[in-house]
C-alpha cells in the first residue's frame, strides 16, 4: 500500500519530488522498525501502540521534535489515505499528537550585508559571473523558492510589463512584479546570455549552466553559499535564507501582510505570520531605545 500512497501524493496531490522522497523514506523507516520490533512488514494494519513505540524510539535516538513531527504527519497522511480507500476501518494515528517544539524565528540577512552582496564587484563579467549575480538578485528581490527559480524560462518573463510568471507548489501559478532595478539587470543579463549562446530561445531556462543545460539545486546552493560567506554573518547559507530575508525586509518597511503572503505564494496567512516576529523584534528594539520610560 505504500506504493499506492506514493502514487496518490505524486499524481493526485501533485506533491514535490522532495516531499515524495521524504514520505517514502519515513514509511520505509517505520516499516523497518515494525519488522525488527514486531516481526511484521505490512504497516497497513499497524495499531496505536506500535506507532507510539516508534515515536518513543525516535526520541531515544535523539531526533529533534520537528523531524519526528514530520514523520508523524507522514503516518497521519498514510492512514488517512487507507481509511478513505476503505483498506482500514480505524485510523491508528487518531490519538497521536505532535511533539512540542520551541519556536525558532526565521534567520535573515541584514540590509547592510545584502547591499554589499548585490553591489559587490566580486562578480566576473563573463557569463558565469553575471549569472551568479542574477541568482543572488532574483532570489532576494522576488522571494521565489529554489524550485521556482529553476523552473523559470525566458517566456515566463515579461520585461515590458515588469512581471514574472511563477509556477509554485502544487502547480499553482502566481505573478510577481519586478522592480525597475531587477528588470534593468535582467536585460543586461539577457545580453550576456545572448552573446554566450548566440541567441535566446523563449524555451531556454532563465538560469543555466555554462553548457546551456538547466541549472540544478546543488549548483544554486553553492552559488548562494559562496557569496553569503563573503558578506553575511549568518549561521545558515541557503537559497531559502534569501526568501526569509525578502519577506522580513518587506515587513520591516511596513508592507501589508496579505501582500507579502501573495508574493511568497503561501496558501494561508499563518505561514507568512512567522516573519512578523522578526519585525516585532525590531519594533521592540526601537521602542526600548527611544521611549523615555523603556
Amino acid at each position: 500500500m505504500i506504493a499506492s500512497f506514493i502514487n496518490y501524493i505524486a499524481f493526485e496531490k501533485r506533491a514535490s519530488k522532495h516531499t515524495i522522497l521524504a514520505y517514502e523514506k519515513d514509511l520505509e523507516q517505520f516499516q523497518e522498525f515494525c519488522k525488527l520490533s514486531f516481526e511484521r512488514e505490512d504497516i497497513s494494519f499497524s495499531e496505536h501502540p506500535e506507532i507510539r513505540a516508534w515515536i518513543i524510539d525516535l526520541v531515544e535516538q535523539g531526533l529533534n521534535p520537528s523531524s519526528i513531527n514530520r514523520k508523524i504527519a507522514t503516518l497521519k497522511s498514510f492512514y488517512k489515505f487507507l481509511l478513505r480507500s476503505s483498506e482500514i476501518t480505524k485510523d491508528p494515528t487518531y490519538k497521536v499528537k505532535a511533539l512540542k517544539t520551541g519556536k525558532r524565528l526565521p534567520e535573515f540577512v541584514q540590509e547592510e550585508s545584502i547591499e554589499k552582496i548585490l553591489e559587490a564587484e566580486v562578480y566576473t563579467t563573463d557569463f558565469e559571473g553575471q549569472r551568479d549575480k542574477m541568482v543572488m538578485e532574483f532570489l532576494y528581490l522576488t522571494g521565489v523558492r529554489l524550485s521556482e527559480l529553476l523552473s523559470i524560462q525566458w517566456k515566463d518573463l515579461d520585461l515590458t510589463e515588469g512581471v514574472v510568471k511563477i509556477l509554485g507548489k502544487r502547480k499553482k501559478q502566481r505573478i510577481i512584479p519586478l522592480t525597475n532595478v531587477i528588470t534593468k539587470n535582467i536585460i543586461s543579463y539577457k545580453k550576456v546570455f545572448e552573446e554566450t549562446f548566440s541567441f535566446v530561445d523563449e524555451s531556454d531556462y532563465f538560469i543555466v549552466r555554462k553548457d546551456r543545460s538547466p541549472a540544478y539545486p546543488m549548483m544554486i546552493y553553492r552559488i548562494v553559499r559562496h557569496y553569503l560567506d563573503l558578506f553575511a554573518q549568518t549561521s545558515k547559507r541557503s537559497p531559502h535564507l534569501l526568501r526569509h530575508t525578502f519577506a522580513t525586509h518587506l515587513l520591516n518597511k511596513g508592507a501589508d501582510l496579505n501582500a507579502v503572503k501573495d508574493l511568497l505564494g503561501h496558501a494561508s496567512l499563518a505561514a507568512t505570520q512567522v516573519y512578523t516576529h522578526n519585525s516585532m523584534e525590531k519594533l521592540k528594539a526601537v521602542f526600548e531605545q527611544a521611549h523615555p520610560k523603556a
